[in-house]
């Protein structure tokens, strides 16, 4: 390719781009002016998105978008002017006018020049038969624009400005291969946590050693031993003093920099994620349109309204997120708003409103789709279920109103019995709620007779990550995503039921089935819990599955790896991630889950879950707790007891070390701020105390500060963790680093 090739071809891309965005700019306008034709601050916008286009297309060489947008410009020229007024014929034709000047733009995209004279004639007929107003001037001609208008700003360099930044093209591989390196960054600078962790407990193990060097000094002195035997153990001493300060300079080495990698590692993962994120507004762009264009052709009047179009969302989850859009809007139409004269008769406008309300809460995407309709009508789908078979008319008639609309969603179900273009083709909204469920989301419908319907949509902003619940199976972790789990819970072994072969518990009033998560995943049993079996709900329809796992490891934020292609699909298992800790862990398919789970129930080949395995009199480790704040105390109390640890409590620091004095504990978890006797004074004093110098002590303060963290390593702490980036898993990896898991 010759220069000026290649210097054409980046042309004719960049006009690609301007007409992606002026197109954008007219379609919206031309929207805004169908409904208020004298609004002046969008006939400019319009006028100067025309007039953009135009320069551009000259710039270029494209003759034929010279053409179109030229007409386009004369007509809203006209229109400023006040020489024509915009009827909904005039906007029709601006529009096929912007539609066709985005395809002239597009490379390798063919247009048929009979279609550009028949538009440029339309348009140029309906600006000529427009009467000159009395006393109106013409408004005068602007010069020509350059290729990159005021909005959008363009650098000598030639990379677009958004928002005052430069916009470089790159690639979306080379995005992803970003987030992903930078992803694999965070998991490392996490790795830095136990090796920390490790290096402190080898301290703790040192001090020990020193002590017993004590005890062999003074045995030896007692038995008033030789020289000969004294010097050997003064060289020990004073390596073991060397040892001392080099395990100290270390350790506080290793904590710092853990700290500054994981902040930096974390801040480098949020850069490369917000490069991926793009806002709502790209999928919403031709919505307006769809809508006026569907409604026109069902002869009714329907406006859109959306909130919250600046909602940041991941690329790929606004790529499929557009049909499920485009679906319920076309449903909205169809099924929902009522013709004029209907809406007239019930004492509503004539107009209908469909409007989208979108909001982050959680980093989840939640979308509101509603519209001012008649709503569902309830006793049509009671007759529609009992006659497609799927209850009978005595069970029908006795459903609340969610469990009615809920079988809308059943594959193939549509209360329309004729085929036409927006419905009745058996592909309602079962689909919707299969792709969201693909982008491990969820949705709802609510409606209110005769006022509208509503539909709740809830996504996750990105699919690079997943909020789930680690567990354990077969002695392996596995990850359940939050967004698929009705609720977590501990079961008691006399709960459990046995009803025809298979095992039931009773949860919020209602039978839930109980199967092994180690027989779904044909998985070997691993070790059985220690108490309560704890259990994972699972909705599957309108049905609730139990699923029994080994132990709830916690809840975790993963950064999503997807799996070897060469691995093919795996049963239950949608992608891989990487713990703290380095540990793999695999995320699973609650689809493929419940399908297995399904396969299960009804060949009848359930394993009972078994209860044996336990230890009978091993001994529990004991954990005291001191804080002023009966509420941290509770807590603190309840996730160690139900890991398994014994767990007493003392208020403050004095009554704390009086506990220490009196009792036998594995280790020690204290608060800084506390009245009588602060944290500080207690880790002292404990380190002064031979008998209890070597017990591990955990700081949980709310000071986050470095100097704080120094204060409470230099006293003599163990391990210190922060409240304000508290979580139950944080405590309970830290004490199970430090004393180790219950027997």
């Amino acid at each position: 390719m010759t220069p000026e090739q290649m210097r054409d071809a980046s042309l004719l891309e960049l006009f690609h781009l301007e007409a992606e965005a002026q197109t954008q700019v007219l379609g919206a306008g031309l929207l805004l002016l169908e409904r208020n034709p004298t609004q002046a601050d969008q006939l400019e916008a319009c006028m100067r998105a025309a007039h953009s286009l135009k320069g551009a297309a000259r710039i270029v060489g494209v003759e034929a978008g010279v053409r179109v947008a030229h007409v386009m410009e004369d007509c809203l020229v006209g229109a400023q002017a006040g020489r024509l007024q915009l009827r909904p014929e005039h906007i029709d034709a601006l529009l096929l006018g912007s539609d066709l000047l985005l395809r002239i733009a597009t490379p390798d995209t063919a247009v048929d020049a009979v279609e550009i004279d028949a538009l440029v004639a339309r348009l140029q007929g309906q600006a000529d038969a427009a009467p000159a107003a009395v006393g109106q001037a013409v408004a005068p001609a602007q010069p020509e624009t350059p290729l990159v208008n005021e909005a959008e700003p363009q650098r000598s360099d030639g990379h677009l400005l958004e928002g005052g930044e430069r916009v470089l093209r790159v690639t979306a591989e080379r995005l992803d291969r970003l987030l992903d390196l930078s992803s694999k960054a965070l998991v490392e600078a996490q790795r830095l946590k136990p090796q920390l962790l490790a290096l402190q407990r080898g301290k703790r193990l040192h001090m020990q050693l020193g002590r017993a060097l004590e005890g062999i000094q003074q045995a030896l002195s007692g038995a008033a031993a030789e020289a000969s035997a004294q010097e050997p153990l003064a060289d020990a001493r004073r390596l073991f003093g060397e040892c001392r300060q080099l395990f100290e300079l270390q350790a506080g080495e290793l904590d710092e920099f853990a700290w500054h990698a994981a902040q930096r590692a974390q801040q480098l993962y949020d850069t490369a994620l917000a490069c991926r994120m793009r806002p709502l507004a790209d999928v919403l762009v031709g919505q307006a349109r769809m809508v006026r264009d569907l409604a026109r052709s069902l002869d009714k009047q329907v406006r859109l309204q959306i909130e919250g179009d600046k909602t940041q969302v991941d690329r790929d989850v606004l790529e499929r997120l557009e049909a499920p859009l485009v679906h319920l809007l076309r449903n909205a139409l169809d099924h929902g708003i009522e013709a004029p004269a209907a809406r007239l008769a019930a004492g509503k406008p004539a107009e209908g409103v469909i409007s989208i309300r979108a909001r982050q809460q959680a980093g989840s995407l939640l979308l509101e789709i509603a519209d001012d309709g008649a709503g569902v009508d309830l006793p049509r789908l009671r007759a529609a279920i009992v006659q497609r078979q799927l209850a009978s008319e005595e069970t029908t008639a006795q459903l609340s109103e969610a469990e009615l609309l809920s079988f809308l969603f059943l594959p193939g179900f549509s209360l329309r019995e004729q085929v036409t273009e927006l419905s009745g083709r058996g592909v309602g909204l079962d689909a919707v709620q299969h792709m969201l469920r693909q982008l491990r989301g969820g949705i709802q419908l609510q409606q209110v007779r005769g006022r509208g319907a509503r539909f709740l949509l809830e996504v996750p902003l990105t699919l690079s990550v997943v909020r789930s619940l680690v567990v354990e199976i077969g002695g392996e972790a596995y990850a359940f995503p939050l967004a698929h789990i009705e609720r977590m819970c501990e079961l008691e072994p006399a709960a459990i039921e046995q009803l025809e072969g298979r095992q039931h518990f009773t949860h919020d009033g209602r039978p839930v089935g109980l199967v092994a998560a180690s027989q779904l995943l044909q998985r070997p049993s691993g070790r059985a819990p220690e108490a309560a079996i704890p259990v994972v709900l699972l909705g599957a329809r309108e049905a609730l599955y139990g699923i029994a796992v080994e132990r709830f490891i916690g809840e975790r934020t993963l950064v999503v790896l997807p799996l070897d292609p060469r691995l093919g699909k795996l049963q239950s298992v949608a992608a891989g991630a990487v713990l703290d800790d380095g540990s793999p862990v695999l995320i699973l398919d609650v689809e493929d889950l419940q399908r297995a789970l399904e396969k299960l129930l009804s060949s009848g080949r359930l394993e009972r879950i078994d209860r044996g395995g336990q230890v009978p009199g091993a001994a529990r480790k004991r954990v005291l707790v001191v804080d002023d704040s009966l509420t941290v105390r509770e807590l603190q109390r309840k996730l160690l007891l139900n890991r398994g640890y014994q767990v007493a409590v003392a208020v403050d620091g004095m009554d704390g070390w009086n506990a220490l004095r009196a009792e036998h504990f594995d280790l020690l978890i204290t608060d800084i701020d506390m009245p009588r006797m602060d944290g500080i004074e207690l880790v002292t004093l404990l380190r002064r105390d031979h008998r209890l110098q070597s017990l591990p002590v955990m700081v949980v303060s709310y000071k986050d500060r470095e100097e704080d963290r120094r204060r409470g390593l230099e006293a003599g702490a163990d391990y210190y963790l922060a409240k304000a980036s508290f979580h139950d898993e944080a405590l309970l990896d830290a004490v199970a680093m430090l004393i180790g898991e219950p027997p």
